[in-house]
Order: C-alpha cells, then sequence, then structure tokens
C-alpha cells in the first residue's frame, strides 16, 4: 500500500475555507486543486474525507461527488473502497484547467461552431464505443438510454438525460481521453446548449436516433454507430438554422 502522509489538521497550513455561494462546483474544484499543489502532495498521498472537504469547503456530498468523479475522469484520482480518495498524479490548476478561448458575438455562431467539434468527437467516439464496449458497457448505456427515453416520455426534453447517455458511450470507449475532453469543454458548450432559443423542443426530431446508436454499439457495428451519430447532430445543425431566422 502506498506510503499516506497526513496532509490536513486545524494547526497546519495551507487551509481550505468556506466558499460563496456561486458556482459551487467550480469553485470546489480549483479551491481542491490549488489546496493539492500548494500541500506539495504527490501521487500515493491520501485526500481529505468527504466529511472533512464537506466541513472544510461548507458544501454538500453531492457537490464533493461531483468534484471527485471530475477528477477520476482526468486520470488524477481514485478512490479505494474503505480506504479513501488517493492521488494518482501532481495536480495544479494549471493542469485540470484549461479554459477555452471562445466568445462568439451571435448564439447561432457558437452552437454552429462547437457543432463541428461535437461531431469529430461524438462521431470517433461512437465508433470506438462499437469495437471496444463490454457487456456491461451495453447495461450501462442501455440503462442511461430507458432514463433518457422516459423522462423524453413524461416532459418532452430530457437534457441531463441525454448527456448522461452520451458519457456512458464515451465510457463504453475505454479511453480516458473521451470524457476527459468533454469536461475540459463542458463550460463552454452549457453557455449556449442549455434550451438554446428558449425552445423546449429543440433537437427533438433527434430523439429516436439514440436508440439506433445504441443498437449499433450493440451489434459492435462501427460505421453504422457513426451514421446514427450523424442523424443525430444533422437534427441539431437544421434547428440552429431554422430557429436562428
Amino acid at each position: 500500500m502506498a506510503d499516506v502522509r497526513p496532509i490536513y489538521c486545524p494547526m497546519t497550513k495551507p487551509m481550505l475555507t468556506p466558499l460563496p455561494s456561486i458556482d459551487r462546483t467550480q469553485q470546489v474544484i480549483e479551491a481542491l486543486s490549488t489546496f493539492i499543489e500548494s500541500s506539495k502532495l504527490r501521487a500515493g498521498d491520501r485526500l481529505p474525507t468527504e466529511r472533512e472537504l464537506m466541513a472544510a469547503l461548507s458544501v454538500g456530498r453531492s457537490t464533493i461527488r461531483e468534484v471527485i468523479t471530475y477528477f477520476q475522469a482526468l486520470g488524477v484520482m481514485e478512490t479505494r473502497k474503505g480506504s479513501g480518495t488517493y492521488l494518482l498524479k501532481p495536480v495544479s490548476k494549471a493542469t485540470i484547467h484549461m479554459p477555452l478561448s471562445f466568445n462568439p458575438s451571435h448564439l447561432r455562431d457558437a452552437l454552429l461552431q462547437t457543432l463541428e467539434v461535437r461531431r469529430g468527437i461524438e462521431c470517433e467516439a461512437g465508433m470506438v464505443a462499437a469495437r471496444k464496449r463490454t457487456d456491461e458497457d451495453i447495461v450501462i448505456i442501455e440503462e442511461k438510454l430507458n432514463e433518457m427515453e422516459r423522462v423524453h416520455m413524461a416532459k418532452g426534453t430530457s437534457g441531463p438525460e441525454d448527456l448522461a447517455f452520451h458519457l456512458a458511450v464515451y465510457d463504453a470507449t475505454h479511453n480516458p481521453l473521451f470524457r476527459q475532453l468533454l469536461e475540459q469543454m463542458r463550460e463552454t458548450f452549457e453557455r449556449f446548449w442549455d434550451h438554446p432559443f428558449d425552445r423546449q423542443d429543440f433537437a427533438r426530431r433527434s430523439f429516436p436516433y439514440h436508440r439506433t446508436l445504441f443498437n449499433a454499439i450493440v451489434d459492435q457495428d462501427p460505421e453504422a454507430a457513426r451514421a446514427e451519430t450523424l442523424k443525430i447532430l444533422d437534427v441539431v445543425e437544421e434547428d440552429i438554422k431554422e430557429m436562428s431566422k
């Protein structure tokens, strides 16, 4: 087992301090990365417990778990059952936060430009997932898809559930860089993709293609997975152009 060094007590510096009640998740990410860097923690060191982080930063358990999941997606932390969360690699604000320089003046341009990036990443992710997926991956993807369909039928929209489905596809690639890229771009994407044009029906016509994408991944057919992903994104592009008129 890796050597565990004490990293937090009330009498030592640097300290974690409570945060203002805005942008909690991003603030916790930055606060924790700053703490790790200034404390000179190394690979193998154990991080403060969930309870310690909650108390020190005055945030809830769900926020702490979301932040730990974010760091795990970047491949810099791991949680060991019954032991705690450990650092796998050195962390600094520079290494885990790379904001995109992107400030278009028109929503239409923002959506079309980010769509070009999504098309490249999501098509490749679907193809790789179709080649590498495991039986366990299929169970997880189908669970997310079923939830997406349930919410869609009940509400007519399913943004968070749609994201969960696509993240499950990314995870089925067994290449952590896909999720890491998404996490790095997520803040920028969400600025523009949260009910664009104030239309709850945005991209609604793409809904059936998520099931056909899933079927292609089940069949381990990369070209079909690419084709179904393109159908989803083509609908998105059509709606951007139509709703921005």
